[in-house]
């Protein structure tokens, strides 16, 4: 698979400096995939028709329609906007709201995350919570797309290569998940590994009220 070069640069990160790997210290920080990489990604092209094609063969949906010209909500997401990864709508993130919402943090380098993506993917198949991800300093955009199909994902990421969220998500480790409630506002964040179902599920009705 054309991921395997992640995979070692995942591994290596994690059998490395563990400060430089750890995530925060919260209630919710079970463990991360290491800290996001330093260089700077903000130029990464992640709309060209090959990313493309590729999203479509992979039956990956485009990111939701949104109307960018409401406002932010206090304790709400950032007043930031992302491209879709593979083209599509962009997604201004305080715009997201009028349904429970899951943000998935994750990058193709890091090992937790493409282990919980099967994962995340049974909550969208739920059909009881939107699910998008973030594809966060990510050099590989079509590394990032063929692990997502590898993995049987098909709900939408968007794309920060440039860390762009990292500020106003707080993003300090992949993988981490935000639950974001129906009017838009954080309603919890998660700085760990969800290794199943049964322990996503547990976390979407804590922070959303929804059992999936």
């Amino acid at each position: 698979m054309r991921w395997a070069g992640a995979a070692i640069a995942a591994a290596t990160c994690l059998l490395g400096t563990l400060a430089a790997c750890a995530p925060p210290t919260s209630s919710d920080d079970e463990g991360g995939g290491g800290s996001l990489p330093a260089s700077q990604l903000s130029d990464v092209d992640v709309d060209t028709p090959e990313l493309a094609n590729l999203k479509r063969a992979a039956g990956i949906d485009d990111c939701p329609q949104l109307d960018g010209g409401v406002a932010p909500v206090d304790d709400g997401l950032p007043d930031v906007t992302l491209p879709c990864l593979g083209g599509g709508p962009d997604v201004k993130l305080s715009a997201l709201r009028g349904k429970p919402t899951l943000i998935n943090v994750w990058a193709s380098w890091c090992e937790p995350c493409r282990r919980e993506l099967p994962v995340i993917q049974q909550l969208h198949e739920s059909g009881k919570v939107r699910v998008i991800g973030i594809d966060i300093e990510d050099p590989q955009p079509d590394t990032a797309i063929e692990l997502a199909a590898d993995s049987g994902v098909t709900y939408p990421s968007m794309a920060d290569p440039g860390g762009d969220s990292k500020p106003g998500l707080l993003v300090a480790t992949v993988p981490q998940t935000v639950f974001v409630d129906d009017q838009g506002r954080i309603a919890g964040t998660a700085r760990k590994e969800y290794s199943s179902y049964e322990m996503l599920a547990a976390d979407v009705r804590e922070h959303l009220g929804v059992r999936p």
